[in-house]
């Protein structure tokens, strides 16, 4: 496996958000720069699953736009609530 080439990149940041950084990076034993790049990393991280969850639920609107397939509301709390007791159940059928 290749070792990822890390570039250095300036960001502008305001003067009280850099002391918050430095304050913090000396209270968890960091450097600042350490600690940004966490946040970046992190924040990417979330950031991606969200767009995912977000294109999945507009691939599943235009699914049921087109076939009008679908569990209602009732069905769902159903399956859901054998669930949460322990059941090993299938989730319920897509109807019209």
């Amino acid at each position: 496996m290749t070792a990822a080439v890390v570039r250095p990149v300036a960001i502008k940041i305001d003067e009280d958000i850099k002391a918050r950084v430095k304050r913090l990076a000396e209270a968890r034993h960091r450097t600042a720069h350490w600690l940004m790049r966490e946040a970046i990393t992190q924040y990417v991280e979330r950031e991606e699953k969200r767009e995912t969850f977000r294109q999945d639920t507009l691939k599943a609107w235009e699914e049921f736009r087109a076939t009008g397939l679908h569990v209602t509301a009732e069905e769902a709390d159903a399956w859901l609530e054998q669930l949460e007791q322990g059941s090993d159940v299938e989730p319920p059928e897509c109807h019209a």
